[in-house]
C-alpha cells in the first residue's frame, strides 16, 4: 500500500514502510493511545513530504503512526502537496504551450518576412526605349512619354537615343533634373544590337516612394547628362 499516493524512491519506500509497520503494530496490539505529545505541524509536514532529515528512530514517528489525528493530518498535507504539484504542472504546461505558440508565430512571421524580402530583392526586368527621344543637354526631352518603374530592384535595359556613342554609361534615378538627390545609379558598357546601343544596369529602387523622378544617362567621355521624366509606382 502506498500511503502517500505517488511512486517513491528506494529511500522513501523504506521510510514509508517503517511508518506502515508501526501503524500495523499499533492496530494489531489494540493500542489506541499514542505515546507522547502530538508532534508539531512542521514535523507532520516533513513526514508528509518524506523528509530525509527525519530519522527512523525519531520517537515522534511512533506517536504519529498510532495517532489517528496525526495520520489524518499527514494524509491531508500530502493531498495538499499533490494538489499544489498538480497545479504547478498545469501552469508549466500552459507556459510551455504559450512559448511554443509564440515560437511558431515568430517562425511563420520570420518566414513571411524572408519571403517578402526575397520577392522584393528579385530583380524586375524593365526596358526603356529612348531610341526616338530627342534630347538637349541638361534639358528634359520634349517628345517622350514618362517612363514608369516599380519601387523594387530593377534590372533596367536602356535603348539609348539614336546616334548615341558606344562606351560606358552612368544610368541614374534622381529627384531633380539637375542631378540632385540621387536615388540609385549603375555603370555599364553599351552593347550593340541591331544597330542600336543598349546598356543594362541594376537599380535598387526599394526605398523610393511613389512619385515623379528623373532618369539620366551620362556617357563616360561626354560627361553631359540627359534627363528623362520618370514615375515610380
Amino acid at each position: 500500500m502506498n500511503w502517500f499516493g505517488r511512486r517513491s524512491s528506494r529511500g522513501e519506500e523504506k521510510f514509508e514502510a517503517w511508518i506502515k509497520r508501526l501503524h500495523e503494530q499499533h492496530v494489531a496490539s489494540g493500542q489506541t493511545e499514542p505515546v507522547g505529545p502530538h508532534p508539531s505541524e512542521e514535523f507532520l509536514r516533513g513526514l508528509a513530504n518524506r523528509s530525509r532529515a527525519i530519522s527512523l528512530s525519531d520517537g515522534r514517528i511512533d506517536h504519529a503512526a498510532a495517532c489517528p489525528n496525526c495520520m489524518s493530518r499527514i494524509v491531508a498535507l500530502r493531498n495538499e502537496n499533490s494538489e499544489r504539484k498538480r497545479k504547478l504542472a498545469y501552469v508549466l504546461v500552459a507556459v510551455t504551450c504559450v512559448v511554443l505558440a509564440v515560437a511558431i508565430f515568430g517562425w511563420f512571421h520570420l518566414r513571411q518576412n524572408r519571403q517578402q524580402t526575397m520577392a522584393l530583392s528579385t530583380p524586375v526586368t524593365k526596358t526603356v526605349d529612348l531610341w526616338n527621344a530627342g534630347t538637349n543637354r541638361g534639358e528634359q526631352p520634349r517628345q517622350l512619354k514618362s517612363v514608369e518603374l516599380p519601387a523594387a530592384v530593377v534590372r533596367l535595359t536602356v535603348i539609348l537615343p539614336r546616334f548615341s556613342p558606344s562606351g560606358q554609361y552612368l544610368i541614374a534615378v534622381t529627384r531633380k533634373e539637375d542631378g540632385a538627390g540621387i536615388v540609385a545609379e549603375g555603370l555599364a558598357s553599351t552593347v550593340s544590337t541591331g544597330g542600336q546601343e543598349t546598356v543594362s544596369v541594376a537599380l535598387d529602387l526599394r526605398k523610393a516612394t511613389a512619385g515623379a523622378y528623373f532618369l539620366s544617362t551620362t556617357h563616360e567621355q561626354d560627361q553631359a547628362a540627359y534627363y528623362y521624366p520618370l514615375q515610380i509606382r
